[in-house]
């Protein structure tokens, strides 16, 4: 395996932050996860401006252009030999010292990994899967807004380390205000209404970014998708766990999960215990899209 560090490829023995990297003790950093299909990056510049916008939140400034991110990235993945692929970008603050203050920080560290990922089997896709509703509450946006994809996890992680203990692979996690947010590593949407077998009056809902949600790309992509290919009402309105139980159907998404659906939630049944007709819709949607769009990486096998 070749690692982009700080502009060169190395092996990933070689790959090597210092101790006193204000990434590693501080969580001082963004980053992003990328999916390539096909030999095509998936909205690669969608994502490179997330990245540039949670960096410009914490007044880090990235050493690398966008267009010099998108050539290392694409360099990183023939020489792996990809072209089908999970890529994570990390920009950290730099090497410091011990101290919490930025400015001794003289220059960012960039990495890149490119790999291999299945984030869940495929049974999850054609049957679902449960999850439950954490004790761990979602951070406050005024303290660390989600929209800023930081090396910070703990949140997420305290939140996943509940679903492991409850052998589920995730959880739902609420705000202060007992609103729904989002999942450890995903954002969630409710399918209500439709009558018959159509999708006639079916709503799509998930909840805005207002009350503590990353503004997902997938998330963005599936609500297009939904409004274009499905021609759903597609809302962004504050909603309770209880109207997670009583959804119609319930599904995640996310760069590594793309679209997955859930089924039981808390130990409560989701519609008919099975993934719905507008979840089977969106995820065939999603991977036709993924076939046909993105920044080709040429020279991956």
């Amino acid at each position: 395996m070749k690692i982009y560090l700080n502009g060169k490829l190395v092996s990933r023995e070689q790959a090597q932050i210092s101790v006193f990297d204000h990434g590693l003790l501080y969580g001082d950093g963004v980053f992003e996860g990328i999916r390539a299909y096909h030999g095509r990056v998936f909205k690669l510049r969608e994502h490179l401006d997330r990245l540039a916008n949670s960096a410009q939140a914490i007044l880090l400034t990235i050493p690398l252009t966008k267009e010099e991110l998108e050539a290392a990235i694409i360099e990183t993945l023939q020489a792996n030999s990809l072209k089908d692929a999970y890529v994570r970008v990390i920009v950290t603050r730099g090497v410091g010292d011990l101290g919490l203050d930025p400015q001794k920080c003289l220059r960012p560290s960039i990495v890149i990994i490119a790999d291999r990922i299945a984030l869940y089997p495929e049974e999850y896709y054609s049957h679902g899967l449960e999850v439950i509703t954490a004790t761990t509450k979602r951070n406050l946006p005024e303290a660390i807004n989600p929209c800023i994809k930081s090396l910070n996890y703990l949140n997420n992680i305290l939140a996943k380390i509940e679903a492991s203990r409850a052998n589920v692979p995730e959880a739902i996690l609420l705000n202060k205000d007992g609103y729904v947010a989002e999942c450890t590593g995903d954002n969630l949407f409710l399918v209500r209404g439709g009558v018959g077998g159509g999708l006639e009056e079916t709503t799509l809902v998930t909840p805005p970014t207002s009350v503590g949600v990353l503004e997902g790309i997938t998330r963005a992509t599936v609500m297009d998708l939904a409004k274009t290919r499905l021609k759903l009402l597609v809302k962004e309105e504050p909603f309770t766990v209880y109207h997670v139980y009583t959804a119609a159907e319930v599904f995640l998404t996310g760069t590594a999960a793309e679209v997955i659906p859930v089924v039981k939630v808390d130990g409560r049944r989701i519609g008919e215990g099975k993934p719905g007709k507008v979840t089977h819709r969106l995820i065939k949607e999603f991977r036709e899209l993924t076939r046909l769009t993105g920044v080709p990486i040429r020279g991956g096998t």
